[in-house]
């Protein structure tokens, strides 16, 4: 059965989507769709796109074979789509520079944005820079102290990075501060938000930006291969990077996708951000998705190792391939990932960045019982450099 195109009018992936949000935003919600609509058909944008993902960002990104991770499984070869090697480190650039482009073209000059692991601050500064845009980027506290290279990389860039100090001092608060921030300065200031959640055309519009990835995997692979690999597997938080590589295979029926998101310290513990696994479905930053969220509604706090998959919600676009059965979403303990880091690390010499590393683990712990012919493909969404002191500590060591 051939899945329709959503998100349908209204913003809906069926049940999920949608714009639950103050009143004063949504007349820039239908600036921000008007603007979209109108460049999604305009070849002077995708061209000036194009251009800057090859001559700037580094597109295409190779699909490399991992042999000595293949020969250490034992099982089914294993593929990286290595949007590690990005300018910046990761897949955030992809949005960044698609969503800069499009506030130019809107004539907005402040740009806001929100960061948990720092990498779509890091791409949004980098856009500002690169465009001549004012950038200004919330980041919780913990997050600001964990991943305290990529503040400082944001501040080199020019941006201003406000902590926020409410909540669990994580994404979901810097979201939250974002948002506040946009309502106040809604005539002048565009939010660049990071990934595929949050109210409509945002969920639609990153994953048209983030597309890119799954559309050079497909081609890649048949290059390869001559066929399409039969997994593909991504960490979810938010989940750009992974509806960025799913998307294009969705009707390819055959394709198995699997989300991988963070157990934490367990999903009993509930010290987690599986939202799929564990969640139920509520409303949480404008869009109607599956949120982790106690008996009388409120958001729970979340853990995980990863900074980027410490979030309480998931895009409403993942919640709809789960309802459907289009995707399997499982969960990974930090223990795991921190295994499969220093194993990618060991195999391969590729250092991923914590995220990543749960789809590694789970990818490795699925390759080990599937014949050699099989093929899975991994989103390896971005590099380590920046978890390099996490993983420092969570091993007792000292740099």
């Amino acid at each position: 059965m051939k899945i329709k195109e959503l998100p349908d009018f209204h913003g809906y992936f069926e049940l999920f989507g949608g714009r639950f949000v103050p009143e004063t935003l949504i007349p820039a919600l239908d600036e921000l769709e008007s603007a979209y609509k109108e460049v999604k058909n305009a070849p002077s944008f995708w061209a000036e796109f194009d251009s800057l993902s090859h001559d700037y960002a580094g597109r295409p990104t190779p699909l490399y074979f991992a042999q000595r991770l293949t020969e250490h499984c034992g099982g089914a070869q294993i593929f990286l789509k290595r949007e590690d090697l990005l300018h910046t480190g990761a897949h955030k650039i992809n949005n960044a520079l698609g969503q800069g482009l499009l506030a130019k073209r809107m004539e907005k000059r402040r740009i806001i944005a929100e960061t948990g692991a720092g990498q779509h601050g890091v791409a949004a500064a980098t856009i500002c820079a690169k465009l001549g845009l004012e950038c200004i980027v919330y980041m919780g506290e913990k997050d600001i102290h964990r991943q305290a290279l990529n503040v400082f990389r944001m501040k080199l860039l020019g941006a201003e990075v406000h902590p926020v100090s409410s909540g669990s001092k994580t994404l979901k608060d810097a979201i939250n501060e974002a948002i506040r921030d946009w309502v106040t300065n809604v005539s002048d200031t565009y939010y660049l938000l990071g990934s595929v959640v949050g109210p409509h055309p945002y969920p639609v519009m990153v994953r048209d930006f983030q597309s890119v990835i799954g559309k050079e995997a497909k081609e890649q692979i048949l290059h390869k291969c001559g066929r399409l690999p039969d997994y593909i597997i991504a960490c979810v938080g938010g989940g750009s990077n992974a509806i960025g590589i799913f998307h294009p295979f969705v009707n390819d029926k055959d394709v198995k996708f699997i989300g991988v998101e963070a157990a934490g310290r367990g999903i009993k513990t509930l010290q987690h951000a599986a939202s799929l696994v564990a969640g139920k479905v509520g409303v949480l930053h404008g869009a109607k998705s599956y949120v982790l969220q106690d008996d009388a509604g409120q958001i729970r706090e979340t853990h995980s190792i990863a900074p980027g998959l410490d979030y309480p919600g998931v895009g409403p676009e993942h919640s709809y391939y789960k309802a459907i059965g289009r995707a399997t979403y499982v969960a990974v303990d930090d223990n795991a990932a921190l295994e499969a880091f220093q194993l990618l690390c060991q195999t391969e010499g590729i250092i991923p960045a914590l995220e990543p590393a749960h789809a590694i683990s789970y990818a490795v712990k699925m390759a080990s019982s599937l014949d050699k012919e099989q093929i899975i493909v991994v989103n390896l969404s971005g590099r380590g450099d920046k978890d390099v002191d996490i993983v420092v500590r969570a091993l007792g060591m000292e740099l």
